[in-house]
């Protein structure tokens, strides 16, 4: 089975075919940036994260561009409250990003471009829709004339009249049709502008995009990808203004992601229901919102909670489990055949799964086939070359979805000095069950679970953690 992508143009799963044989040419709309990012954009930078490993684990070259878009209303409304300049202030949130993005092992893009260091590219762009009719000028904005591109709305399904009913439209009464939108606006006292032929000014939202990725990836490439709500309008004017430069399709495949849900609602800035990265990573590991992500599919949304999170966190401690070394001695036998022929089926089912439009929880599930493989042979004395082999190709499809499957690092404050008392008290229970002290061995489980302290029994011991 090869793998089959589902296209947001077309409504359908199509083969994977690229432009260039062995290579893939992906843009990924990055975040506006004026303040802390937050788990919603972790769930858009890890869901194309995991799309951009699988391609390389499946054999492609790929070639990665994601946007900081440092121009923008928000930006200059937060920098004029606060002082400071603009692009000083997009400086700062676009670094602590790029921070949040190692802190939640998404492998660094090949290009991060910002509008600000694209104005070339831009204004070579809105002349260039100019002269071929696609754009006009009113005292120094420019608009794009949605009228003229025959197509507009291919992507979102959407007629001119559909488009803007229920959607918000730039308001000014000199465009020539309602829909019509920006790509150049005029300059304003108190913000950032740039020399232009139509006077100072800025760029519209949208054409920020196709300029940034015609520079790094050229006039046409094989991904696009955004979460849905960037389906109406950006990327649709994106379509809109770069094929009609062009005049060539620009993107093979659109991919779009579902939202993170807090309480039923998509996780934003505007809703003021959000948890920032790095509030979410001093309780919780990039593992355990991997985990969550993946439990359905990238294009669904993703509801998170107390108790949607703590299933996470339970499967990423099963996941550790099949980790552990065996003291067996066991190489050969029916217990080695049955592990090596459960990994081969492991491997196999995990990539049937992710070449379905990469689907991470049937992937998860053939994962914990081989977990179950590996704890039953471990159980069975089992040890030598094919365990670890088997553990070896757990490592490697669990890479594959970016899980580090590393201890827990994250402790309550002041924990690191405790390790030796409660070392001390699961030797006292495990002596008070040896005893058959049941009820006093409980009462210490008990009392260290209130702490946040959790206690597995294994073949090997017990072993404690702190958190689920």
């Amino acid at each position: 089975m090869s793998l089959r992508i589902f296209n947001t143009l077309t409504r359908q799963k199509e083969e994977f075919q690229t432009l260039e044989p062995g290579k893939v040419s992906m843009y990924v709309c990055g975040p506006t940036v004026y303040a802390n990012a937050h788990i919603g954009h972790a769930m858009a930078a890890t869901v194309f994260d995991m799309v951009r490993r699988y391609l390389i684990y499946r054999g492609y070259q790929v070639r990665y561009v994601t946007n900081f878009t440092d121009v923008d209303d928000k930006i200059i409304r937060r920098a004029n409250e606060s002082g400071q300049d603009p692009i000083a202030l997009a400086t700062h949130y676009a670094d602590e990003y790029i921070r949040h993005l190692n802190d939640l092992n998404v492998m660094p893009a090949d290009v991060y471009p910002k509008v600000s260091e694209t104005m070339p590219e831009i204004i070579q762009m809105v002349q260039s829709l100019g002269e071929e009719g696609y754009a006009y000028q009113l005292n120094g904005d420019v608009y794009f004339r949605v009228t003229k591109d025959e197509d507009y709305g291919k992507l979102s399904r959407r007629s001119l009249e559909e488009a803007l009913s229920g959607t918000r439209v730039e308001e000014d009464q000199r465009k020539e049709h309602p829909g019509d939108f920006a790509l150049w606006k005029s300059a304003k006292p108190g913000e950032p502008a740039w020399e232009s032929p139509w006077g100072n000014g800025r760029p519209g939202w949208h054409i920020e995009c196709s300029a940034m990725s015609l520079r790094h990836l050229g006039e046409q490439i094989d991904i696009h990808g955004g979460g849905n709500d960037l389906i109406f309008p950006h990327h649709e004017n994106e379509i809109a203004q770069t094929e009609s430069m062009t005049g060539k399709s620009f993107a093979r495949y659109w991919m779009h992601n579902g939202m993170l849900q807090l309480a039923g609602e998509k996780m934003s800035k505007s809703l003021g229901n959000l948890i920032t990265i790095d509030k979410f990573l001093t309780k919780h590991s990039s593992d355990a919102l991997r985990i969550l992500i993946y439990s359905g599919h990238y294009r669904k949304p993703v509801v998170y909670n107390d108790e949607t999170l703590a299933t996470a966190k339970r499967v990423l401690t099963r996941l550790t489990t099949a980790l552990r070394p065996s003291k067996g001695q066991k190489s050969t036998g029916e217990a080695v055949d049955t592990l090596r022929e459960a990994t081969e089926k492991a491997r196999a089912s995990f990539i049937e799964a992710m070449d379905d439009d990469f689907n991470t929880s049937s992937g998860m599930a053939a994962i914990f086939e081989l977990v179950h493989a590996l704890n039953s042979a471990r159980d069975a004395g089992v040890s030598g070359p094919f365990f670890s082999a088997a553990q070896q190709t757990m490592r490697e499809l669990t890479g594959v979805l970016g899980l580090t499957l590393a201890e827990e690092t994250v402790e309550p404050s002041g924990s690191g000095d405790v390790k030796p008392f409660v070392d001390l008290l699961v030797t006292i229970r495990t002596e008070l069950r040896t005893a058959k002290q049941w009820a006093l061995a409980d009462r210490v489980r008990n009392g260290l679970k209130e702490q946040g302290i959790n206690i597995e029994d294994t073949p090997e011991g017990p072993m404690w953690r702190f958190g689920e």
